[in-house]
């Protein structure tokens, strides 16, 4: 039994869900998102403003999709009412990102800079050494944010590269000297 697919999502105050055939849509103050769901494994009720999951038979994969299914509408109404936001922090002399045009540019300590192209439904902001991203779909600004991570990760010894902020960098001792 899944504990996240057993429990009532309760839909906020001025968000609209609809099912259509496979198809959930969430619209909210902050913008519409839509997902496909396999319907022939778990049923998806709207209900009173409540929306229920229940499995159609005991089935592995049908368990094992009962509460992702669950988790996926949760995180889709907090994106249409709150939204979501990642902080990266680039630390090394000379590091430093721009955003130029639908673009982002990073000077990470290579003889080239870094460009990335910004997704549609994700903003990113920059401001000294922060990089905020933000948007409405979690899996976008999450996996973007990690992208950019990815670019130059943080190094042991110095700390140097981007890593998000509050995360903690397991730092090595250097050589001695005797």
């Amino acid at each position: 039994m899944s504990r996240v697919g057993k429990q009532i999502v309760e839909i906020p105050q001025g968000v609209e869900v609809t099912l259509s055939g496979k198809t959930l849509n969430v619209k909210g103050p902050k913008g519409t998102l839509t997902r496909d769901f396999k319907t022939n494994l778990v049923s998806i009720e709207i209900k009173d403003k409540e929306i229920t999951f229940v499995p159609k038979n005991e089935e592995i994969a049908t368990r094992a999709l009962w509460g992702t299914y669950a988790s996926h509408v949760k995180n889709m109404l907090e994106g249409v009412t709150k939204g979501y936001e990642k902080k990266l922090e680039i630390e090394g002399v000379g590091y430093r990102a721009e955003i130029t045009g639908k673009d982002i540019k990073m000077l990470l300590g290579f003889s080239h800079p870094v460009m990335m192209t910004i997704p549609e439904n994700v903003s990113v902001v920059v401001e000294k050494n922060i990089i905020t991203v933000s948007g409405i779909d979690k899996e976008a600004v999450g996996e973007f944010a990690a992208n950019i991570r990815a670019k130059k990760k943080p190094e042991p010894y110095k700390g140097k590269g981007i890593h998000y902020v509050g995360e903690y960098i397991r730092r090595k001792q250097g050589k001695k000297s005797v």
